[in-house]
Order: C-alpha cells, then sequence, then structure tokens
C-alpha cells in the first residue's frame, strides 16, 4: 500500500503546533509525545486558526529540541564508535566483505553490497547516485509535455566563484522545490548558467599575468587580455558546477547557459538596441563610483562602506604610507575684495582644487552682506562666486558655509545642476591630479595631493585646524580601493517608467514576493530609483554596441565629445548604414565602438528569459515562460531581481517569474556576518568532506590576509573549530540549511548542528538495516492493507504518517520548507524510531501470530517507503540507496526521485487512535521522569502500575498494557483501580487528574545511597555556580571580556542552574521515599 499521486491528488493543511514544555517533543502532526498534561487530542480546526506569532514561537521551542536531540544523537554516535573500539576480536559488519559496495562504472546504476553496512557513511553513500541520475536524463525538462510546468533558474554564480555556504542553502533551498515538484508529477526545468562577472574576473586575470609575467593588462593590450581572460575560463569556468554536482542539485546541464556565450550575447545586443529604439537609453555625464585601481565605474553594490568615527590610518592600494581618513580639515578662501575671508570645512582637502563656489544659507545674518560676491581661489586665482542653498547649507553645522566640488560630489553635483556651475574634473582614471588641479599637483597621487594641499595651505597662511569627524567611507569590495566619485560620461537606462510597472505587478498581484514583509523593501527602493549606469570601463564583458562617428569639421576629436554623434545598432555593418542616412551629408572621418562594456546585472537581469532562446520564439520560451519561481537570498532584491522584473515586462510583456522566494543571509554561530579576516568562513565542501583543524589553518594560510588579521582569523578558527570540522555529507548540510530557513533574515550556521544531522542519517540507516533483518529474504510487500485488521500500533503509526504528508504538503506549497522539514524529522525521529519501531520488536520477536506478524511488517514497509519518498527532496543521497534496498513487489521506477511524492489518504485519519496514543505517550514520558529522578538504571527494569478510577481508561489502558510496559522501560504494567492494590515501595507521578503512575523501588534502587550522591553533588554544583557568578558580575570581567564571551558565559550559567534545580528535585523526590 503506498501513500502516492499526482498535482490531482494535492492536499493542503497547515500544521498545528502544541504547547512545548521542557523535555517534551512535538511532532508534526500537532500530537505531543511522552509527555502531555492532557489526555484529549487538540482539535484540528482549531489549531489551524492559531495565531502567526504562536507558531513561530513554538517552531523555535522545536528547533531548540531538535538541535539539543541532534547533539545528543553526536554524543551517542561517538560512544558507539569507542564502544566498537573496545570490542577487540569481534568481526563488525563493516569488516564483511558482503558490505562493501562493489565498483560502479561511471554513470550506471550503483551496485549495492548484499549486506548492509553497519554503521551510515556519507562518502559512500553519496558515491555514483549523482552520475547515474545525470546520465539517465532525470534532470531534462521536455518543452512539449503536457503536465504542468515548474520553471526556476539559478540565481548564476560567478565564473570566477567557488561553493560558499550562501551557494549552498540556495542549492539545497532550490533542489528540494525542484525535486517535490518534480515528484509532485510536474514538468520540472531548473537552469544552470554562471554570470561572466566582468569586475571579478578581470581581476583574477590581470592579478594571474602580473604574477606569471610581470605585466599589466594594458602591457596585454585588449586583444590578447580577452583571449588570457577566456583561456582562464576554459580552464577554471566550470569548477562551480562540479560543487553544485557534490550538492546534489538536479538541474537540467543539457540547457547550461554563460552570460557571455553567443546566445546570450544576441539577447543582450538585442535588449540595448530595444531599450534604444523604445527611448529608455541615453548617454550623459554624471557622477559616478570610480575605482581608480580597476579604472572603471562601479554599481553600488560592489561598495562596502565602513563608518570610521575618528582620524584613522587606513592603507589603500597603491599607496606605501598609510592615508588619515576621518579628519575634518577648515581652511579659508579670502573674498575677492581682499576685506575678509570665508572658513569652510572638508574631510578630503585634495578636491579643493576642482572647487567652483562657495554654498551659504540665504537665511544666515552671517553672510547676508556677501550674496552674489566671490572668493578667489588661493592656488590658481579662479573666481568662486558665493552662493545660497537653503537645500544643502545648515547655518547650524560647523561655520555654515560649505564648499562645493560639483564634479566630486553627489551633494555638490545637485547644487553645481541646480546653480549652473562649472563641473571641473581634477582626476585622472587613475587617481592622479590632471591638468586641471594647477602645476603645483599636477601627476601627483589624490592622496599625496592631499597632503600636499594642506601644506600648501598652511604656507599661505589659510590653514585653519583639523578635527574628529565621523564618516562613512566607500570601499572597492573587488580591490579595496577607496571610492572616488567621478564625473564621466557613461550611458543610462531611464528607469522610472518601468519601476512603476514593476510595482504595479507586486500591487495587483501578478508577482508575490516571499517573505511579503520585503514587499515594503520593493516599493521604497523601485519607488525612489535613479537612471541606471549600465557602462563599465572594462576589457572582459559585453562590449557596448554603439559606434561613435567623427565628422570632418568636429571641433572637439575625442571620442564621446559630442551625445548625438553616437549610432546604436545590432552589428557595425547596420550601424554604418544607419549613421549614413541619419548624418546625410557629413563626412565621416572616423567610426569606432565604444570600448565600454556592459554592467554585469545588464546580462544577468536578462536572465529567465535569455536562457529560454529570447529574443528568439523558441519552444523554450513558449513551454516554459513566463518562469515559476525566483529564490535567492535577499541582498539582492533591488540590485538584481528587481532588474530582471523590469527587464522582463519591458522586453517580453511579462513578469519573468509569478514568485519571488527569498532566502536568509547565513552568518555564523555567534551571528556575525561571514569574512576572511574573522577566520569564519565556512566552505560548503569542508562541511561535507570533513576538514582538521590544521587543514583549516593551512587553507587560512594562502590567503592574503595581512599579519593582524591573519592572527585574529586563526584566533576565530580555535575557537569555532578546536577539532576541525566533522565529515557531515552533503544530505545533512542540506537539511541543516533547509531546518534553518525559518530564520527570515539572517541564519546563525551552527556546524555542530549540521554534525547532529549526520548522525540522524545514522538513525534513518539503522531504521532500513532493522527492517532488512526483520522483513525476511522472502518479504513481499502487500498492494493493500485492510486497516480494520491492523493491530493498534499500525493504524496509529499509519495515522500519524497520514497527518505528517499533509502537513508537509501544506508547507511546502507556502515555501515554508523549514516547517515541512521539522514535520518530517518528528514523524521519523519521534514518531517512527522512538516508538513503532520499538512496538515492533515484541511482535517480531516473539511467538505472536504470523497474520500479526505479516501486518506489521507490512505496516512497517509502507512507514519506511513513504518516509524516505517524503524525505527525498530534502536528502537525496540516502534516500535514494536506501530506498533502493527495500524490497518491491514490482520495479516501477528506477529511482526514487521517480517515484510519487506521499499524499493524504483520509482512510488513515484515526482520531480515537491519536487521542489513546497521546495518552499513553504522556504516560510514558512521565515514568520515564520519575525512573530518572530515582536514580533506576535502564537494564533495570521495574514493574510499574496505573491507577485510575474511569472505567474508559482503565479498559483502554489495560488493552495496552504491554505498549505502555515496552516503551516505559518496565518489566510490566499493571493497571488498578485504587491505590491500595499496590504494593509498598512504590514512587508516584501524576499523569493528569484521572491518571497516576507507580515505579516499584523496593529491591531496585538503594534510596539512602542515591540520596547520599545527590546532596553531594547538589553541594559541589552550588559552589561552582556561586563562584563562576561572582566571576562574572566582576566589574573587570564585565570591562573586559567581549560581549561575545559574556553571552556565552550567561548560557553557560543558565545551564549550570537548571541541572542544579532538577538535581534539586530529585533529591527531594527521594527524600519522601526514604
Amino acid at each position: 500500500m503506498l501513500l502516492g499521486g499526482g498535482p490531482s491528488s494535492m492536499f493542503l493543511v497547515k500544521r498545528n503546533f502544541c504547547k512545548v514544555v521542557p523535555g517534551f517533543r512535538v511532532l508534526s502532526s500537532g500530537r505531543v509525545r511522552l509527555g502531555m498534561e492532557d489526555g484529549a487530542p487538540e482539535d484540528l480546526e482549531r489549531k489551524k486558526k492559531k495565531e502567526e506569532k504562536a507558531r513561530e514561537k513554538e517552531l523555535k521551542k522545536l528547533k531548540a529540541a531538535q538541535k539539543a536531540e541532534a547533539k545528543k544523537l553526536e554524543a551517542n554516535a561517538a560512544k558507539q564508535v569507542e564502544s566498537k573500539k573496545e570490542k577487540k576480536g569481534k568481526e563488525s559488519n563493516d569488516d564483511l566483505p558482503d558490505s562493501k559496495n562493489p565498483y560502479t562504472p561511471s554513470g550506471e546504476k550503483k551496485r549495492l553490497a548484499p549486506v548492509m553496512a553497519q554503521g551510515y557513511n556519507p562518502a559512500l553513500v553519496e558515491a555514483s547516485w549523482y552520475e547515474y541520475w545525470e546520465k539517465q536524463g532525470f534532470f531534462v525538462a521536455d518543452a512539449s509535455s503536457q503536465k504542468p510546468k515548474f520553471v526556476m533558474v539559478i540565481p548564476p554564480p560567478n565564473v570566477t566563484g567557488v561553493l560558499h555556504i550562501g551557494h549552498a542553502l540556495m542549492c539545497a533551498v532550490e533542489d528540494t522545490l525542484t525535486r517535490w515538484r518534480r515528484m509532485k508529477g510536474y514538468e520540472t526545468l531548473w537552469v544552470p548558467g554562471v554570470d561572466h562577472a566582468g569586475i571579478s574576473t578581470q581581476v583574477v586575470v590581470e592579478k594571474k599575468i602580473m604574477r606569471e609575467k610581470g605585466l599589466t593588462r594594458h602591457d596585454v593590450g585588449r586583444e590578447d587580455f580577452v583571449k588570457e581572460v577566456w583561456s582562464w575560463k576554459e580552464q577554471h569556468g566550470t569548477s562551480i558546477f562540479s560543487q553544485l554536482r557534490k550538492m546534489g542539485a538536479s538541474v537540467d546541464w543539457s540547457r547550461e547557459c554563460f552570460t557571455m556565450d553567443e546566445p546570450r550575447c544576441k539577447a543582450v545586443v538585442e535588449a540595448f538596441v530595444r531599450f534604444h529604439k523604445d527611448g529608455l537609453l541615453y548617454r550623459d555625464n554624471r557622477l559616478v563610483n570610480w575605482d581608480c585601481v580597476l579604472r572603471t565605474a562601479i554599481s553600488d553594490i560592489e561598495v562596502d562602506y565602513i563608518d570610521v568615527e575618528k582620524r584613522t590610518l587606513r592603507k589603500v592600494p597603491g599607496y606605501k604610507s598609510t592615508v588619515e581618513f576621518g579628519a575634518l580639515t577648515s581652511f579659508a578662501y579670502p573674498l575677492e575684495d581682499g576685506k575678509g575671508e570665508i572658513v569652510v570645512a572638508t574631510t578630503r582637502p585634495e578636491t579643493m582644487l576642482g572647487d567652483s563656489a562657495v554654498a551659504v544659507h540665504p537665511e544666515d545674518p552671517r553672510y547676508s552682506h556677501l550674496h552674489g560676491k566671490f572668493v578667489v581661489h588661493p592656488f590658481n586665482g579662479r573666481k568662486l562666486p558665493i552662493i545660497c542653498d537653503a537645500v544643502l547649507v545648515d547655518m547650524n553645522f560647523g561655520t555654515g558655509a560649505v564648499k562645493i566640488t560639483p564634479a566630486h560630489d553627489p551633494n555638490d553635483f545637485l547644487v553645481g545642476k541646480r546653480h549652473n556651475l562649472q563641473f571641473i574634473n581634477i582626476l585622472t582614471d587613475d587617481g592622479k591630479i590632471n591638468g586641471n588641479g594647477g602645476p603645483d599637483f599636477q601627476g601627483m597621487m589624490r592622496f599625496d595631493a592631499r597632503a600636499a594641499v594642506l601644506k600648501a595651505l598652511e604656507d599661505k597662511g589659510l590653514y585653519r585646524g583639523v578635527a574628529d569627524n565621523s564618516m562613512r567611507l566607500g570601499i572597492c569590495s573587488r580591490t579595496g580601493d577607496v571610492v572616488e566619485p567621478m564625473i564621466k560620461p557613461q550611458w543610462y537606462v531611464s528607469c522610472k517608467d518601468i519601476a512603476a510597472k514593476a510595482c504595479n505587478a507586486v500591487r495587483t498581484k501578478e508577482l508575490e514576493i516571499i517573505p511579503s514583509q520585503f514587499e515594503d523593501t520593493w516599493f521604497r527602493w523601485l519607488e525612489n530609483i535613479r537612471d541606471w549606469c549600465v557602462s563599465r570601463q572594462l576589457w572582459w564583458g559585453h562590449q557596448i554596441p554603439a559606434w561613435y562617428c567623427t565628422f570632418e569639421g568636429d571641433e572637439l576629436k575625442e571620442m564621446g565629445a559630442y551625445n548625438d554623434h553616437w549610432i546604436v545598432a545590432r552589428s557595425e555593418t547596420e550601424a554604418r548604414v544607419a549613421a549614413e542616412e541619419k548624418f546625410s551629408g557629413k563626412k565621416i572621418i572616423s567610426f569606432e565602438q565604444d570600448p565600454d562594456v556592459l554592467d554585469t546585472w545588464f546580462s544577468s537581469g536578462l536572465f529567465p528569459f535569455s536562457v529560454l532562446g529570447w529574443p528568439e520564439a523558441t519552444k523554450d520560451l513558449q513551454a516554459f515562460y513566463p518562469t515559476t519561481l525566483l529564490e535567492t537570498g535577499h541582498d539582492i532584491l533591488f540590485f538584481w531581481v528587481a532588474r530582471m522584473v523590469m527587464m522582463g515586462i519591458q522586453l517580453t510583456g511579462e513578469v519573468p517569474f509569478k514568485q519571488i522566494f527569498l532566502h536568509a543571509m547565513v552568518r555564523d554561530a555567534h551571528g556575525r556576518k561571514m569574512s576572511k579576516s574573522l577566520g569564519n568562513v565556512i566552505d560548503p565542501l569542508d562541511v561535507i568532506h570533513g576538514i582538521t583543524l590544521d587543514g583549516l589553518k593551512a587553507k587560512l594560510s594562502q590567503g592574503n590576509l595581512d599579519p593582524a588579521e591573519y592572527k585574529t582569523a586563526l584566533a576565530g578558527l580555535q575557537s569555532d573549530f578546536p577539532e576541525g570540522i566533522p565529515v557531515c555529507g552533503a544530505d545533512a548540510l542540506r537539511f541543516a540549511l533547509v531546518n534553518y530557513t525559518a530564520q527570515s533574515e539572517n541564519i546563525n550556521l551552527d556546524v555542530q548542528r549540521v554534525a547532529g544531522y549526520r548522525y540522524w542519517c545514522n538513525k534513518l540507516w539503522n531504521a532500513i538495516r532493522f527492517a532488512m533483518l526483520n522483513l525476511g529474504d522472502n518479504f513481499i510487500p502487500s498492494e493493500e492493507l485492510n486497516i480494520s485488521e491492523l493491530p493498534w500500533s499500525c493504524k496509529w503509526i499509519l495515522s500519524a504518517l497520514n497527518g505528517t504528508v499533509a502537513a508537509v504538503d501544506g508547507h511546502m506549497e507556502k515555501y515554508d520548507l523549514s516547517a515541512a522539514s521539522s514535520a518530517i524529522y518528528s514523524w521519523w525521529q519521534y514518531d517512527l524510531c522512538d516508538v513503532f519501531i520499538e512496538l515492533t520488536k515484541p511482535t517480531l520477536s516473539k511467538g505472536d501470530s504470523e497474520d500479526a506478524k505479516k501486518l506489521t511488517r507490512d505496516t512497517l514497509w509502507v512507514c519506511l517507503e513513504n518516509g524516505l519518498r517524503l524525505l527525498h527532496p530534502f536528502m537525496p543521497f540516502v534516500t535514494e540507496e536506501l530506498w533502493q534496498r527495500l524490497p518491491r513487489a514490482q520495479e516501477e521506477n528506477s529511482s526514487i526521485m521517480l517515484a510519487s511524492y506521499p499524499t493524504r489518504r483520509k482512510d488513515l485519519d484515526n482520531e480515537a487512535v491519536d487521542a489513546e496514543m497521546t495518552l499513553i505517550l504522556s504516560t510514558v514520558k512521565a515514568v520515564r521522569a520519575l525512573c530518572a529522578a530515582c536514580r533506576v538504571q535502564p537494564k533495570q527494569k521495574p514493574g510499574g502500575f496505573i491507577v485510575t478510577g474511569d472505567a474508559e481508561l482503565f479498559t483502554m489502558f489495560t488493552d495496552h498494557s504491554s505498549e505502555l510496559a515496552t516503551l516505559a522501560n518496565l518489566s510490566s504494567m499493571n493497571i488498578c483501580n485504587d491505590v491500595a492494590e499496590l504494593p509498598a515501595g512504590c514512587a508516584v507521578t501524576i499523569v493528569n487528574d484521572k491518571v497516576s503512575a507507580y515505579v516499584m523501588l523496593q529491591g531496585i534502587v538503594d534510596l539512602s545511597s542515591e540520596l547520599s550522591k545527590l546532596l553531594k553533588q547538589k553541594d559541589e554544583e552550588s559552589k561552582k555556580i556561586e563562584v563562576f557568578q561572582k566571576k562574572i558580575s566582576s566589574q573587570v570581567y564585565k570591562d573586559k571580556a567581549s560581549e561575545e564571551v559574556q553571552e556565552a558565559d550567561r548560557a553557560r550559567l543558565a545551564k549550570m542552574v537548571g541541572e542544579l534545580e532538577l538535581r534539586v528535585e530529585s533529591i527531594q523526590l527521594l527524600q519522601k521515599l526514604v
């Protein structure tokens, strides 16, 4: 019997959450396992109406419970390893030839050993499966399919890149959704690709030729340099694809693309031409973020801002000495008539060489007599007008007078436009002072000129002092250079109208943003959008399809001098024809293509439709566009996602995708941004394969950190990974990352949690091993189960499975992958392994009827087979391997990924059995807690008693006394009507107002001895807490310890206090019994 079906049988249900108290476990179906105050089941409909806040709160608690369970699993696994080492002479399954997988040729179906290995090994399990899936074409989408479509494009990683933890999160989320939809019966297309990454790639190759040949790109020349880049791309550019394969990404490799391959180049040219034809693309002189090392404009996303609180020395590329920032320098401009001065202040003294005015507030009485007059530039004699500007000037700040440099400051640029000032550029492309700066400073590097200007001002008696000044300093993320605002002629896309269309798409629900909280960000950015500078002064990228005509008689001969001399076309031939028509009668003496290239975001903005063949009307474009979903990090919502939407609407007439799903940013376990200088960057492949601390140190030493940064990073490594990173495997990493997605803004990744899921995989492995041992060699699963004939525990586990299936489907439809993974985890861990498998052991190992054994085996098989399919999208490798081992009546599918996803069956719901099991498990929880408090060892198995005066409960407990005894680890469980029936020597715990549970301790536990031990431990722990509290309460500690250390110590203290409280509870209980 299978729980399965295609899209027509989908079922949506909201996850239920119950109140969680310490030690309680919440199941996917909403039931509490092993400890619930009330025996009555929660009403499903009432649960559906729970407030979202309550849901999030309980989800967090569940996460904490799972994390604790993961650590418990890790500890248990470690104990098992030690136990194996101690058992000398005893051969394990792993040492038997029958448990070793034979060699599998690449691309063939994996050949499995006849006997399962004793333990889960991620490296062995994950081998061979991906090659088989790929060779069989399981990932390839059929454009002619009539199935419903699910289409995504991968956010194209940089061609220079390697898989980082953000990519791993993206891959885990997107592949989980793709595999789920494929199993739901959809025709799925997930398109892979990489971005040419103009700046990043050019920087990498420039460093390479400098390292190998001692040459700059200018020494090599553009044509040969571009050849070098293509050569580098062919050698290294697809490494990230192999890493995506390691993660199990089921992308359609037959449609793999690169943003500079021929079809994408054609799309870029077509888009540029159409934008220009529609009047959306123009050329203008404006301020840009300029990188003097790269000699190009850069986008806002490539600028990192650092806060400088006071005068601070900082290294700048290309300078031998450090440069001071955070200093506010004051100097005087003499009035034209020589009768006074105006004092201004600046953090960039060198820019005064390009000043073209001094601004004051029109209502400032100090300067009212100077309106319309002039000051004189001290170095070149240029007259600078004193202008009134209420927008820029705050008369209460400083002297109330502001120097205006329109060509080198964004605010001053606007002032220059308002007052028609002169725009004086004083810098060359490589950051040196040009002729406009004057002969005394020409040729100096800009920050060397800063010192020279200050010295010259002092010599002229115009220097008025310096003070600390907090400021934000823009740094290029690629080169580390200080970004310089520069006025440059560039190509721009007019964004106002297309941004309004993108806003309207969200408002009309044509496009949905998930989580919806990011809609405000969407509107805020697009409603205040500036025109987009799309040109870059690089050599690697899409060369702009625009040609400049120089005419005989032009006064200015340099390229680009006249904005009306440009021709935009698809090719040079087309451009020449257009030029002859437009400039008929004029003699063209020069016809050159713009050497600049397009911003990388321009080509990636076309990605959702260019990968499907646009501008051609391909079958893929007709079948798969618009795509279904765009999944990416929320940090590039406006840099990339908004541009895709604007370009898609303008060029195709449709939104490029129907939904946007934004995941969180991954940070370290302490909530810090991952940074090489902190030593907290996590390589996903290191998590998959494991790495020693020495290995981590070796990788760190290969970087280019300065000594101080290296020391900090090394300390961070040793603190966070003292034992290195254990082997976790791709499945555990994927599951952990997906489970973290409930944190919508930031994910604080703890590698130990990933390791916990690796040990949980061992739990799955052992569940299948148990089944293989107990199903028998000749087991054939029944085609259908007669539910009414099933044993009570079988009815319950199928009802629990059914509830989980419904919950998971509902969560997946809402992209709540965290809740879905939690539901699956809960069912496997707490329902199947902790309860049902334990209950099957007496039936399968003792003299029960063959019918009962057959029904139990069938139910176990149904649970495992459906449970593996339920888990497959999250953990593809281990589920494939385990599913292949399960016996099947007939071979319907060659891979689990082709099997249907489980769907809810109403006939399996059983509220009565659920209610009974809920009360039984809460009773078991109470009994276990009582035994632990009384120091009963697991092997001792005392007798137990239930006392209830309720006739129905008496009957129910009597019917299931054996299940109670099994789960509570008791030798027996007797049901009584009255306390008078109990023998002496019993300890008691209250289950609820109708049920009490008792455990016989007489002859089992030496109560006096245990009490003495507990009292001694309590005294020792109390002293430790007292000493620790005194330490962290001291002022010296508070002054010297970092906030991270203090937070960790507070958590440690809370743990110590909690353990002491449990110890006190046990003492109080034993004192009552002694």
